[in-house]
Protein backbone atom coordinates (compact mmCIF):
# COMPACT_ATOMS: atom_id res chain seq x y z
CA UNK A 1 0.00 0.00 0.00
CA UNK A 2 1.27 3.48 -1.22
CA UNK A 3 1.53 6.16 2.26
CA UNK A 4 1.67 9.75 1.74
CA UNK A 5 3.24 11.60 4.18
CA UNK A 6 0.52 14.06 5.88
CA UNK A 7 3.32 16.95 7.10
CA UNK A 8 4.16 17.31 3.35
CA UNK A 9 1.21 19.58 2.41
CA UNK A 10 2.28 19.77 -1.19
CA UNK A 11 3.09 16.36 -2.03
CA UNK A 12 -0.16 15.85 -0.55
CA UNK A 13 -1.87 17.61 -3.14
CA UNK A 14 -0.05 16.14 -5.70
CA UNK A 15 -1.30 12.84 -4.57
CA UNK A 16 -5.07 14.11 -4.69
CA UNK A 17 -4.57 15.60 -8.27
CA UNK A 18 -3.45 12.03 -9.33
CA UNK A 19 -6.62 10.51 -7.52
CA UNK A 20 -9.02 13.25 -9.58
CA UNK A 21 -7.35 12.56 -12.62
CA UNK A 22 -7.55 8.97 -12.48
CA UNK A 23 -5.59 6.86 -14.77
CA UNK A 24 -5.94 4.96 -18.06
CA UNK A 25 -6.10 1.21 -18.08
CA UNK A 26 -4.02 -0.77 -20.72
CA UNK A 27 -5.41 -1.99 -23.63
CA UNK A 28 -5.58 -5.53 -22.08
CA UNK A 29 -7.11 -4.69 -18.80
CA UNK A 30 -9.72 -2.44 -20.54
CA UNK A 31 -10.57 -4.85 -22.66
CA UNK A 32 -11.06 -7.09 -20.14
CA UNK A 33 -12.55 -5.07 -17.96
CA UNK A 34 -15.28 -3.87 -20.45
CA UNK A 35 -16.17 -7.55 -21.56
CA UNK A 36 -17.02 -7.95 -17.47
CA UNK A 37 -19.23 -4.29 -18.00
CA UNK A 38 -21.00 -5.93 -20.73
CA UNK A 39 -21.72 -8.70 -18.41
CA UNK A 40 -22.77 -6.69 -15.37
CA UNK A 41 -19.40 -7.77 -13.48
CA UNK A 42 -18.67 -4.56 -12.88
CA UNK A 43 -19.58 -1.53 -9.81
CA UNK A 44 -18.43 1.74 -10.47
CA UNK A 45 -18.96 4.70 -8.37
CA UNK A 46 -17.43 8.39 -8.99
CA UNK A 47 -14.58 9.58 -6.92
CA UNK A 48 -15.85 12.77 -5.89
CA UNK A 49 -19.26 13.08 -6.52
CA UNK A 50 -19.47 16.44 -4.68
CA UNK A 51 -16.78 17.68 -6.74
CA UNK A 52 -17.58 19.47 -10.03
CA UNK A 53 -14.17 18.70 -11.22
CA UNK A 54 -13.40 15.74 -10.45
CA UNK A 55 -14.07 13.02 -13.42
CA UNK A 56 -12.56 10.17 -12.42
CA UNK A 57 -14.34 6.73 -12.03
CA UNK A 58 -13.97 3.67 -9.09
CA UNK A 59 -13.59 0.60 -10.62
CA UNK A 60 -14.51 -2.52 -8.97
CA UNK A 61 -14.12 -6.09 -11.44
CA UNK A 62 -15.82 -8.78 -10.60
CA UNK A 63 -14.58 -12.70 -11.74
CA UNK A 64 -16.89 -14.17 -14.07
CA UNK A 65 -19.17 -16.99 -12.91
CA UNK A 66 -20.96 -19.81 -14.27
CA UNK A 67 -21.04 -20.59 -17.62
CA UNK A 68 -19.53 -16.90 -18.55
CA UNK A 69 -16.50 -18.36 -16.90
CA UNK A 70 -15.77 -20.95 -19.34
CA UNK A 71 -14.98 -18.69 -21.87
CA UNK A 72 -13.91 -14.97 -20.77
CA UNK A 73 -10.60 -14.82 -19.30
CA UNK A 74 -9.48 -12.17 -16.89
CA UNK A 75 -6.23 -11.29 -15.41
CA UNK A 76 -5.88 -11.68 -11.64
CA UNK A 77 -4.97 -8.45 -11.12
CA UNK A 78 -7.84 -7.23 -12.52
CA UNK A 79 -10.43 -8.92 -10.51
CA UNK A 80 -11.29 -7.83 -6.92
CA UNK A 81 -9.15 -4.76 -6.46
CA UNK A 82 -10.46 -1.12 -6.58
CA UNK A 83 -8.36 0.73 -9.71
CA UNK A 84 -8.99 4.51 -10.40
CA UNK A 85 -10.01 5.34 -14.06
CA UNK A 86 -9.63 8.28 -15.87
CA UNK A 87 -12.90 10.12 -16.83
CA UNK A 88 -12.68 9.04 -20.84
CA UNK A 89 -12.20 5.38 -20.20
CA UNK A 90 -14.88 5.52 -17.13
CA UNK A 91 -17.74 6.77 -19.55
CA UNK A 92 -16.78 4.54 -21.92
CA UNK A 93 -17.35 1.55 -19.47
CA UNK A 94 -20.65 2.94 -18.30
CA UNK A 95 -21.62 3.28 -21.53
CA UNK A 96 -20.68 -0.52 -22.48
CA UNK A 97 -22.48 -1.80 -19.26
CA UNK A 98 -25.69 -0.17 -20.38
CA UNK A 99 -25.37 -1.72 -23.86
CA UNK A 100 -24.86 -4.95 -22.42
CA UNK A 101 -27.88 -4.55 -20.28
CA UNK A 102 -30.05 -3.76 -22.65
CA UNK A 103 -28.79 -6.25 -25.12
CA UNK A 104 -29.39 -8.96 -22.14
CA UNK A 105 -33.08 -7.19 -21.50
CA UNK A 106 -33.70 -8.15 -25.29
CA UNK A 107 -32.96 -11.16 -25.42
CA UNK A 108 -34.98 -11.91 -22.27
CA UNK A 109 -37.95 -10.05 -23.27
CA UNK A 110 -37.75 -12.81 -26.21
CA UNK A 111 -37.51 -15.61 -24.73
CA UNK A 112 -40.67 -15.03 -22.74
CA UNK A 113 -42.56 -14.11 -26.49
CA UNK A 114 -41.20 -16.93 -27.85
CA UNK A 115 -43.17 -19.98 -28.51
CA UNK A 116 -41.14 -23.15 -28.94
CA UNK A 117 -44.31 -25.47 -29.16
CA UNK A 118 -46.18 -23.92 -32.17
CA UNK A 119 -42.89 -22.83 -33.56
CA UNK A 120 -42.21 -26.72 -33.62
CA UNK A 121 -45.25 -28.69 -34.61
CA UNK A 122 -47.38 -25.87 -36.07
CA UNK A 123 -45.78 -25.38 -38.82
CA UNK A 124 -47.79 -23.21 -41.71
CA UNK A 125 -47.97 -24.68 -44.90
CA UNK A 126 -45.77 -23.38 -47.49
CA UNK A 127 -47.04 -23.49 -51.39
CA UNK A 128 -44.94 -25.77 -53.31
CA UNK A 129 -43.30 -24.39 -56.24
CA UNK A 130 -46.66 -25.40 -57.92
CA UNK A 131 -48.77 -23.19 -55.84
CA UNK A 132 -50.49 -25.58 -54.15
CA UNK A 133 -49.84 -25.70 -50.11
CA UNK A 134 -48.42 -29.37 -48.94
CA UNK A 135 -50.04 -32.08 -47.52
CA UNK A 136 -47.26 -32.61 -44.83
Amino acid sequence: MKSIKVTDVGSLKNELNKYKKGKKLDIRYFNQAARMAWLGKISMSPVDAEDPDCKSWLLHVQAPEGFAAHFVDVDEDLINEIHILDAEQGQYLVEIMRAGLTARAEELEALNRRDFYFGKFFKENKPDEGGEPSAS
